[in-house]
């Protein structure tokens, strides 16, 4: 079988690409609708304290109301009052503690020095009180049934005969020494301490507290309580349109809510379901592959861009998904602001924005009050969005944390005191999920570099790093090609501060412009700001010769960047930053020297492409004039101005801008900010 050449490879997708982005569309949605839980979504938003602005609520059929959460936590209490903690009576110890102490008084009476007509009064003073603990019993408390007092009720469990006691009537091991202690004192012809010391160390418990069978005696009074209290009966208004949602009310809506959601789990027509979510989803997603084709056509273009954003938007999906099969206790647990931070960081804020009210639409069908949720959502996501409008600083991800965690606090606040009117009645505690959500949304930082490496994108993080100018190649130039490096420096300032006026990405055209002269590493010497001693190179070599080693500088360059592993963005300003310009100064310097030769033009042209982005046309303006700003003998405000439109006449007259995106009136703003920046470094007065 015949291998498919890489150039074959890549018609192939571009033949069929509108194809492979309808089935990933297609699969993302059948993804998206396969996770999501099939019931049928209940129609009313209900909240505490609001009008019911509906038509008056009829019930359909008889339903129970329920409980509240309170009224069964209640009735547990009450429940598991009536269970006394469970005592198992040991009737073995009390005869081998009898023995023990026989034994006792037998090994230590020799010792002991009394007579020996006293011994049957210790020996039977010792057992009746011995004998007397043992039959009340001895148990160690437990601090669990102490709420009320220090003594509870007890079950007393003696060869499967239960016997209720309170723990007053019975011993603890303290109780039963100082029992022991009074006994023996009324024996005025015993000594109390030798025989007291005898019969505590034969003091042991008796009664051991059975849990696994209290537990049990618990779990089933408990498990057999009701939830419900009373009916709806079939026909009977459940809340009628302008009253206010009290907790009666409320609690009837929830109990119906829970008997429709019941009804159409078991009653109702899955298949159709199916369809509305399909069709939900659908729409939803159409509606950003349609944003893509009108606003963001690169993207669209780009089915590997195209499938990061569906798999984000998917997993996401999924993930709430997920957290309902598993009754997740609280939906806002799941961080939703990761979805626009992370297209925020890999794309644009349009289209971060856009992707999450998507997201937030869908997922408002699945959460309990949509409402809020879509309120809550949106208003974090726009302000997560905002707060890294312009990534310059990795702490802005805290930063961010931060602002979002305020949004969210504020929102609370406002949506608390709507339902609830007053600060006492606020559960603070319901604002850790929100905290928890602002944590794991931090989660962005390592997903993006994933995303980074997975799809071959470049986002403002890594532009980041690249422009660090202790970056590898940046400090190989820096000190091979000094001249040139303060050259890049200065291409980056002038361009960065262009394309920040007229409208584009700062942080890549400042990567662009470090990197874009770093072919001219290989000959340094063959580039005049690296030329320190006088001597040039170029004065004993042909002009073709020339010409040829300043423009290999670009194509090595490229190669030097691709070994780097620079991303191809960064690559492209190497490519573009000359365009399809000539060397003009070789060739107009052949021309002159040898006016009866015929020479071929192309040898002394760049070979291109020219610009084809708003970056890389501002970036081949400041290298221009940035590196002929340096051949100015005296550098005034004319002799600047004059320069500046002279090169960027040249420019345009050769076409180079044709396919930069910028207009006429970019190119007047970025005349003005060239010449007052110039103007600036070389220190040029004003007259006044």
């Amino acid at each position: 079988m015949a291998k498919l050449t890489t150039s074959r490879q890549k018609a192939l997708l571009r033949k069929y690409a509108l194809n492979v982005k309808f089935l990933m569309t297609l699969v993302s949605v059948v993804l998206i609708v396969y996770t999501l839980p099939k019931q049928a979504k209940f129609g009313y938003e209900f909240e505490k304290g609001r009008i019911w602005n509906q038509r008056d609520l009829v019930s359909p059929y008889s339903f129970a109301i329920l409980k509240t959460d309170a009224e069964i936590e209640a009735d547990k209490k009450a429940a598991l009052s009536t269970i006394t903690p469970v005592y198992q009576r040991n009737n073995d110890m009390p005869v081998q503690q009898l023995e023990g102490f026989r034994n006792d008084l037998e090994i230590k009476w020799h010792n002991a020095g009394f007579p020996d007509r006293l011994k049957p009064l210790y020996l039977q003073t010792g057992i009746n009180v011995l004998q007397s603990v043992y039959d009340k019993g001895v148990l160690k408390l437990n601090p669990k049934y102490q709420i009320g007092g220090k003594d509870y009720g007890t079950t007393i469990l003696s060869d499967n005969v239960a016997t209720d006691k309170s723990t007053s009537d019975l011993f603890t091991r303290e109780r039963a020494v100082e029992y022991a202690d009074v006994e023996i004192s009324k024996q005025k012809a015993l000594d109390k301490a030798f025989l007291l010391n005898l019969v505590q160390d034969r003091l042991q418990t008796n009664l051991s507290f059975d849990a696994k069978l209290t537990a049990r005696l618990e779990h089933d009074v408990t498990e057999n309580l009701s939830i419900t209290r009373g009916m709806v009966q079939k026909g009977e208004t459940i809340i009628t349109k302008g009253s206010v949602i009290n907790d009666e009310a409320y609690q009837k809506l929830a109990s119906y809510k829970k008997a429709f959601e019941d009804n159409s789990r078991n009653n109702g027509n899955r298949g159709l379901v199916l369809l509305g979510q399909f069709l939900l989803t659908g729409i939803t997603i159409s509606l950003l592959m349609i944003f893509l084709y009108l606003f963001r056509r690169d993207i669209y273009q780009d089915n590997r861009l195209v499938s990061l954003i569906l798999l984000v938007i998917t997993a996401m999906l999924a993930t709430l998904s997920l957290a309902i099969k598993l009754e997740l206790p609280n939906f806002y647990y799941i961080p939703y602001c990761i979805v626009p931070i992370i297209i925020r960081i890999l794309f644009d804020t349009r289209l971060a924005l856009n992707i999450h009210l998507l997201v937030v639409l869908i997922a408002g069908f699945f959460v309990p009050n949509s409402f809020e949720f879509a309120f809550y959502e949106i208003t974090a996501g726009m302000v997560s969005i905002y707060s890294i409008k312009n990534l310059i600083r990795r702490e802005q991800f805290l930063i961010s944390a931060v602002i979002i965690t305020f949004t969210y606090f504020v929102s609370f606040i406002g949506i608390s005191l709507i339902r609830e009117g007053s600060f006492l009645t606020i559960d603070w505690a319901e604002f850790v999920p929100f905290a928890v959500s602002v944590l794991l949304t931090l989660l962005a930082y390592p997903l993006i570099y994933l995303f980074e490496k997975i799809f071959a994108i470049t986002s403002e993080l890594t532009l980041i790093e690249l422009t660090n100018t202790n970056a590898p190649l940046l400090r190989e130039m820096a000190f091979s090609a000094p001249g040139t490096f303060q050259h890049s420096l200065q291409v980056a300032n002038l361009a960065e501060n262009a394309i920040f006026a007229i409208g584009g990405n700062a942080l890549l055209v400042r990567a662009g412009a470090l990197y874009h002269d770093i072919g001219k590493m290989e000959n340094p010497l063959f580039f005049i700001e690296n030329q320190i001693s006088g001597f040039n190179p170029h004065d004993k070599l042909p002009y073709e010769e020339s010409a040829q080693i300043i423009i290999r500088h670009v194509s090595k360059g490229i190669e030097m960047a691709r070994k780097a592993n620079l991303p191809e963005i960064v690559i492209d300003f190497i490519r573009t930053h000359h365009g399809n310009t000539r060397v003009d100064y070789f060739y107009q310097s052949f021309l002159k020297n040898f006016p009866e030769k015929f020479i071929n033009e192309n040898i002394f042209r760049y070979p291109g492409p020219i610009p084809f982005t708003k970056e890389a046309g501002v970036l081949m303006l400041a290298d221009s004039i940035e590196a002929a700003s340096r051949s100015l003998k005296e550098p005034d405000e004319e002799s600047i101005s004059i320069l500046v439109d002279r090169i960027m006449k040249y420019k345009l007259d050769q076409n180079q801008l044709s396919d930069s995106d910028i207009t006429l009136k970019d190119l007047e703003t970025i005349k003005q900010i060239f010449k007052r920046m110039l103007a600036s470094i070389y220190h040029v007065r004003i007259d006044y």
